[in-house]
């Protein structure tokens, strides 16, 4: 048993193993960290696609499907469903109250028609919504209006106080050497209507409007915008898609260019809040096509902004739009309609009926997507087999573009890419393997020629060949293990912090380049001092030192007077969050690849101290 005992020895008396250790540790954490943020990537896009289409999708794009309340009664009735909800997904222009040149500018929008209470149960889509209080820049903005909207009734409630205070508010200086008395009898004998309009002037002041006309006059102006008293009327606004009581629409969160994200992954409206898009309204226009696929007139619709929503999907965010189902039905022609006659127009022969294109289904709870798809299959057959008066519903073997899917084959076009760049990227990265290998053999090649009249002693005392391979072997994998666990743990160090990471790049702390310049300073006194001893290896690693330290310290203040940079750029990455959980199966995976890589690669020098000659090696110098 003289193999680990010799290994120990050798592990711990020499420093230059410590090298090939550290090796085998950058390279398994350079592949965890690869690895665990591309795994992460894919689970985001897997969670997320579930949270935004549920588990099992019915469509039948363009035409619709007829009926499809009584589908969706049938799906209900399921008892691996929870809830189903219809859909109706087309494409379309919003245009932005924001102006882009002399016009106002028009976006590119996905648009879905849901009924807001069974589509929040199927995707939570509640949980996504951005906006649950007003924000203080903005709640200005929506008083400023209200101010202006409802001048006349405020000017009405104003008394003889209020209107002096007004007329001090907006005299521009003129009543400066004025006395209190004349400064009444000029407000006593202003007219009502210009009352009004000083309101109106004064609007962008709401501060200085409430301390005019008082707190009950405020309060109750207020109260005709719900969201300004209540945070719940805000998020009850998105979750109904109505606003004051008319249909409303919810955008995606990068749908407006007025909301920008900063270098440290938060966000800002432009303007100081004003471009709050709550406060707005839009012009949503859509193409309808027939049912033999032609394109008809355009129709267009003016509706206010409820709230945002931000599923975390960068595509998502920036193109898609929640609107009432029923607006969204009539806008794309797939409402119901009457049917007349061809040759007597005022004769009705039937009813079309309303149409969906989608029907999104949530399983319940530990129910896998497969079995919820094979029931939804089921009843869908069951649906379709009934007869209706009016249009025969499409069927699954006669309609190709009738499909019944879970969310995953939904998207299989999107995240079957990501599944092999991952497995891609693991490949290529495991790659540095052979570096490590390549250098754990250069270092027991060396140790080897060190170590010949040695390893003489112990063959001329009996020492087997496959002893002398075994002692560099065990080497070799205490080497591998030790450094397959300094990786492993390097990797989770960085990978669990990369969010810290990321924001330490976008916003890097004074305090690490001041750090990093002092202790290269520190170095370079250190490299002086040992200068005056002679010895060349101490000022060469030393000078290295102070301009590793050294430009890393200039250049993480540079990078501060920069703004720092934005590494999780989501236009890019699809995602507003970088991932930051380890892939423990890759991890392990890539842990005990690289011990067995490493006892692979001290297996020739092995092979060759197996070969020394005893005699031979005891005449060694």
């Amino acid at each position: 048993m003289y193999q680990p005992l010799l290994t120990s020895r050798y592990l711990s008396t020499r420093l230059i193993p410590l090298l090939a250790v550290l090796a085998v540790a950058l390279c398994v954490a350079l592949v965890i960290v690869v690895v665990s943020v591309m795994t992460g990537f894919l689970d985001m896009v897997r969670t997320s696609g579930r949270t935004l289409m549920g588990d099992v999708v019915v469509s039948y794009p363009i035409r619709g499907i007829p009926h499809y309340e009584e589908l969706i009664e049938e799906i209900r009735a399921l008892p691996e469903a929870v809830e189903a909800t219809p859909v109706v997904d087309t494409w379309g222009l919003l245009r932005m109250p924001y102006p882009a040149g002399d016009a106002k500018e028009s976006e590119q929008v996905q648009i879905w028609g849901i009924d807001p209470s069974s589509f929040s149960t199927v995707t939570g889509f509640g949980d996504t919504l951005e906006w649950t209080s007003v924000p203080d820049d903005s709640a200005g903005l929506l008083q400023t209006r209200l101010i202006r909207a409802h001048a006349e009734e405020l000017a009405a409630t104003l008394d003889a106080s209020a209107h002096v205070a007004l007329l001090r508010a907006t005299d521009q200086g003129e009543l400066d050497e004025l006395d209190e008395t004349t400064i009444q009898n000029l407000a006593s004998q202003r007219p009502v209507d210009e009352w009004a309009v000083r309101l109106r002037w004064l609007a962008n002041r709401p501060d200085l409007v409430q301390e005019i006309i008082g707190e009950q006059a405020w309060t109750d102006l207020n109260a005709r915008d719900p969201r300004l008293l209540s945070s719940e009327a805000l998020v009850n606004d998105g979750l109904t898609l109505q606003r004051n009581g008319r249909p409303a629409m919810v955008p995606g969160r990068h749908v407006s260019k007025a909301n920008i994200r900063t270098s440290d992954g938060t966000y800002e409206i432009l303007q100081n809040g004003y471009w709050w898009m709550p406060a707005f309204e839009g012009t949503l226009t859509t193409m309808p096509i027939d049912s033999r696929g032609g394109l008809l007139e355009p129709e267009s619709i003016v509706l206010p902004f409820a709230n945002e929503f931000s599923s975390g999907v960068y595509l998502i965010d920036k193109t898609r739009l929640m609107v009432p189902l029923d607006i969204v039905q009539r806008l794309t022609h797939l409402d119901e309609v009457e049917l007349v006659d061809e040759d007597d127009p005022t004769l009705v022969v039937g009813t079309a009926p309303a149409r969906a294109t989608m029907v999104l289904v949530r399983a319940v709870d530990g129910v896998d997507p497969l079995a919820l798809q094979a029931a939804v299959h089921e009843a869908y057959q069951r649906f379709s087999r009934q007869t209706y008066p009016d249009e025969q519903p499409p069927t699954l073997e006669l309609d190709p573009s009738l499909r019944i899917l879970t969310w995953e084959q939904q998207n299989a076009s999107f995240i079957g890419p990501i599944e092999k760049e991952r497995e891609l990227m693991r490949t290529l990265f495991s790659i540095v393997y052979l570096v490590s290998g390549a250098l754990i053999v250069a270092i027991f090649w060396a140790i080897v020629y060190e170590k010949t009249r040695d390893i003489g002693i112990l063959r001329s005392i009996g020492a087997s060949r496959s002893g002398i391979v075994w002692i560099f072997l065990l080497y070799g994998l205490a080497v591998g293990v030790l450094g397959a666990l300094l990786g492993v743990g390097l990797g989770w160090l960085v990978t669990s912090n990369m969010p810290s990471i990321h924001e330490g790049l976008t916003d890097p702390p004074l305090w690490l380049g001041v750090f990093l310049l002092a202790a290269a300073g520190c170095l370079l006194i250190w490299c002086v001092v040992k200068s005056r001893s002679g010895r060349l290896l101490p000022l060469l690693l030393g000078s290295l030192g102070v301009l590793v330290l050294g430009g890393l310290g200039l250049g993480e203040l540079w990078l501060r007077h920069a703004g720092g940079v934005m590494l999780w750029d989501p236009a890019v990455y699809y995602f507003t969050e970088v991932p930051s959980n380890v892939d423990w199966p890759s991890a392990w995976m890539s842990a005990a690849g690289a011990a067995i890589c490493s006892v692979i690669a001290a297996a020739i020098p092995a092979a060759r101290a197996a070969d020394i000659d005893p005699v031979g090696a005891l005449r060694y110098e």
